[in-house]
């Protein structure tokens, strides 16, 4: 006998016993099967996790097992939820390849289900009800690059946050100075949010290419966003901002030592019970300062990432630079960031006119 597949039906499914609910131990049998084809396909720990979340909601939702799932009910569960269109393909593909598992006929589920159910599972998901991918872009519209004068706001407002606590004496000050010197760093490398929460100290390295610019010359990103369950994707950043370099160093010279016992460890950025911090306190802090900025309510942690293209490329920066530099692959998507100020733009067309009027 040949080698079964990983997730066969027969490699998870148990002896003889028959289960109390045969249903449930089914299904959970099915997604012991799908994790372990992730498994013997390296995708990643995360990718399968969310995958399988996807799919226990969708069960949830249609209150029914796979072997009784319909095209109907797939299309219901994105009907009445609001979510992003790349959302929505996520979440339908995630239902799709589920289904795609258990209804190969390699690995052994059709025939489980034949027997102990007395159904069978189909694909409901197909171009009737697929949400298509035609724009490179899937992102709301109204998330933007800030302008400079709204990001000096927020960073105004996160500067005063630590002014104040000073002066009154409150406790709050290290997490005061920590959001602070987190945004700057941000937008300053060009960071997302995941990417500056997994942070260590020991990312920092010199660069001979900048000495002025000492130990934090570069920035080793190693949990960048991963393609199609693959591990993280790792890049080197060049700091070029160097008051952000400033910033830094203060923090970790006068601030992160203060954590106390939690400062001996890894993580350059940590939380009051010296934990590292996550990106969902990363989004409550920006949140908090975006509305006390008076900033619109739209925009995102992720913003500072589009600014920091924007104004790379409006500074006359080379824009291949700029696609290493935030970990694209191609020059297009690097453009979806990129969107230039009215002065920028005023300039580039005093620049054309002029070279128009030498022509002549």
């Amino acid at each position: 006998m040949g080698r079964r597949a990983a997730g066969s039906a027969v490699l998870v499914l148990v002896g003889e016993a028959t289960p109390l609910r045969v249903e449930e131990a089914l299904f959970e049998a099915m997604l012991e099967g799908w994790r372990r084809q992730h498994a013997a396909r390296r995708l990643s720990g995360a990718f399968s996790t969310g995958q399988e979340r996807t799919v226990r909601r969708f069960c949830e939702f249609c209150g029914t097992w796979p072997w009784a799932w319909r095209s109907e009910q797939l299309d219901t569960w994105v009907a009445e939820h609001h979510w992003a269109h790349s959302t929505v393909r996520g979440y339908q593909g995630a239902v799709a390849l589920f289904l795609d598992f258990i209804c190969d006929p390699r690995y052994g589920w059709i025939e489980a289900c034949e027997q102990q159910i007395g159904e069978v599972p189909t694909q409901i998901y197909d171009e009737r009800n697929r949400a298509t991918h035609v724009a490179e872009q899937e992102g709301r519209p109204e998330r933007r690059p800030l302008t400079r004068e709204e990001l000096q706001a927020l960073f105004d407002v996160a500067d005063e946050a630590i002014a104040e606590i000073a002066r009154t004496h409150r406790k709050g000050w290290l997490a005061a100075f920590r959001d602070a010197a987190l945004f700057k760093v941000i937008y300053a490398w060009g960071l997302r949010r995941n990417e500056a929460a997994m942070l260590d100290i020991s990312d920092f390295s010199t660069n001979p290419a900048a000495p002025e610019l000492g130990q934090f010359g570069m920035l080793a990103v190693r949990y960048g966003k991963a393609m199609r369950g693959s591990p993280p994707r790792r890049r080197q950043v060049a700091s070029v901002m160097p008051w952000a370099v400033e910033v830094v160093a203060q923090y970790l010279e006068e601030v992160r030592p203060r954590f106390g016992t939690a400062a001996l460890g890894p993580a350059l950025w940590l939380t009051e019970r010296g934990e590292r911090i996550s990106p969902r306190r990363i989004d409550e802090r920006f949140a908090a300062y975006r509305k006390d900025a008076n900033l619109p309510v739209e925009l995102s942690v992720h913003c500072l990432r589009h600014s920091y293209v924007s104004h790379l490329i409006e500074n006359g920066v080379d824009p291949l630079f700029v696609q290493h530099q935030v970990g694209h692959s191609w020059a297009s998507t690097t453009a979806l960031y990129t969107s230039v100020g009215q002065d920028h733009k005023n300039r580039m067309l005093q620049v054309a006119l002029g070279l128009i009027g030498e022509d002549r």
